[in-house]
């Protein structure tokens, strides 16, 4: 009987981290393997610990900063580790193999070292699954980095080049003030067309990789959820001032941008409204709504719309995303920036900010 219970305790252990690395590295849709969350969750509990008891955004985005890349390593570490026990297990299941030297067969095959071997033919079994695994795993791993920073430099591009258009950190009516000031907003909808492609890879790329969302951009004032969620408002901003623009292009921009976050919540199991009503409340207040608009006035930025006639209009865009924005915005612990909601910890920008573009005189 006791055989029997390692034997399935073996088999259990095997197959379900079989389990974990398929569906992390092999299956291309959003498949969640409970395994690879525990242990990207204890990986990252020290170091949000440490960044909990940091003052200054710059220091906290260093501490978070190995985070995502620790993981993966301690993930590949526990998968190869869980192969270990398991087959130990399952080789004391079928000799009489005491649990030191099952421990010793059983690494001896899965990292190909070949110092043990069993005579048994049962034993043999085990012995070529498990030299298979190690190899395998270890490949599979390998093939994986590739395409996760390939989508990780393809998000940082678009994310960089917006640091022009919408300052350090991002914001939407600095996008609409920065256009306004060189008198280029007739190619805005360039710019919304660019993220609504960006918006859909993000989508498939960080629900597939789910790791990727807790990646940092390579300096403290980026971060790719503010810079979605500026030009998201940039768009909602376009859509409540101007009615008789352009519209197309900015509408599908701002789809694309809440139906991201909305995969991105699912893959992470956040609950969050699906119809909510134009009317339903904010956490932006009027009077933050006005800092913004006086920076599109101050550069010239043209509307069609006061702001009290604009205001209803922006709510009922800006309801369908401001809480899973602000939701995930806290959880990464993003880059404080204006219109993106409170983090887990009051934090200050100790680096200079993009300087105010300013219209020449003369």
């Amino acid at each position: 009987m006791l055989r029997v219970l390692l034997g399935v305790a073996g088999a259990v252990v095997v197959l379900g981290i079989f389990s974990s690395v398929l569906r992390t590295l092999v299956i291309p849709r959003p498949t969640r393997s409970s395994f690879t969350r525990v242990v990207q969750r204890l990986v990252h509990r020290p170091f949000q610990w440490l960044a909990d008891r940091t003052d200054s955004a710059e220091t906290k985005d260093r501490v978070l900063a190995p985070v995502a890349p620790l993981a993966i390593v301690m993930t590949l570490i526990s998968w190869l580790a869980s192969f270990l026990v398991g087959y130990a297990l399952l080789e004391a299941a079928v000799s009489q193999l005491g649990v030191r030297a099952a421990l010793t067969e059983a690494g001896s095959s899965l990292f190909t070292l070949g110092f043990a071997s069993g005579n048994r033919a049962s034993l043999n079994v085990i012995d070529f699954c498990g030299a298979a695994t190690g190899p395998i795993v270890i490949g599979l791993q390998v093939g994986y980095l590739p395409a996760l920073y390939t989508a990780y430099q393809r998000r940082e591009t678009e994310v960089t080049l917006l640091e022009a258009r919408a300052g350090s950190p991002p914001w939407g009516p600095e996008i609409l003030a920065r256009y306004a000031q060189v008198e280029l907003l007739d190619d805005l909808t360039e710019l919304f067309r660019d993220w609504e492609r960006w918006s859909a890879g993000l989508s498939e790329s960080h629900t597939t990789y789910p790791v990727l969302i807790q990646f940092r951009s390579t300096k403290a004032v980026r971060n790719w959820l503010i810079a979605l969620l500026s030009v998201m408002d940039a768009a909602a901003l376009w859509l409540s001032f101007n009615p008789s623009r352009q519209r197309a292009e900015v509408r599908m921009a701002l789809r694309a941008g809440f139906v991201c976050l909305r995969d991105i919540a699912d893959s992470r199991g956040i609950r969050y409204d699906p119809d909510p009503r134009p009317d339903d409340p904010l956490q932006l207040t009027y009077e933050d709504f006005l800092q913004g608009v006086a920076r599109m006035t101050e550069q010239g930025y043209p509307m069609e719309r006061t702001p009290q006639e604009a205001w209803p209009h922006f709510r009922g865009w800006r309801v369908n995303y401001e809480a899973l924005a602000y939701r995930l915005a806290r959880d990464i612990d993003a880059v404080p920036a204006p219109w993106s909601g409170p983090r887990r910890t009051p934090v200050v920008i100790r680096t200079p900010l993009t300087p105010i573009d300013r219209r020449p005189v003369g």
